[in-house]
């Protein structure tokens, strides 16, 4: 998720959202798939001062078994089944950027879960 949320950044010149942390791995058709050591990683985000973390849907259990309320206090958790989930949380900006051409097509994000 992150390599391909840094190539979308840099390609379309979108700054990443601010104290923003994510994990997982996307396939070819953009299903993001879950990973291990959710609660590991989480605890390390936390110490570093994100505020918002980008995880797999699939790793939602994950979340709820492993992590307290007081951990999560603070942390703003989204869950992603698609990069284009990743994109709409990490890219804020680029869905409302006025800067396209006009006959040039547009790059749609969408949001739904």
């Amino acid at each position: 998720m992150t390599m391909t949320t840094v190539l979308v950044s840099l390609l379309t010149d979108t700054p990443v959202l601010p104290l923003t942390a994510m994990t997982g791995e996307i396939t070819l058709s953009g299903n993001v798939l879950p990973v291990g050591g959710i609660k590991e990683k989480f605890l390390a985000a936390r110490r570093a001062g994100v505020t918002t973390i980008i995880l797999p849907a699939d790793n939602r259990q994950d979340v709820e078994e492993d992590l307290t309320p007081e951990l999560i206090e603070g942390v703003e958790i989204h869950y992603a089944k698609r990069i284009e989930d990743v994109l709409a949380v990490a890219l804020p900006l680029l869905q409302a950027r006025p800067d396209t051409k006009p006959g040039e097509p547009e790059l749609v994000v969408s949001t739904a879960a």
